[in-house]
């Protein structure tokens, strides 16, 4: 999926989106991410430099689907 195709998934049309460390993740069931934005990330970006900061580790990402992997 290219940086293009993942900004489609904003939540705007319902599907939240994100990438971490190549992978495409389906976060739509995340209430955390309502309107596509959660605290200061957003939907449909690749937030791979962020996770570092957050209160948790890229374990709570194993709960999500991989539905692709981030062209360059």
């Amino acid at each position: 999926m290219t940086r293009k195709e993942l900004a489609k998934f904003d939540g705007s049309n319902g599907t939240v989106y994100i990438a971490y460390r190549g992978k495409v993740y389906d976060v739509s069931a995340s209430n955390l991410f309502e309107d596509g934005v959660h605290f200061e990330h957003y939907a449909a970006q690749d937030l791979t430099e962020f996770l570092g900061e957050a209160p948790h580790d890229q374990k709570v990402l194993t709960r999500f689907p991989v539905v692709g992997e981030l062209e360059d």
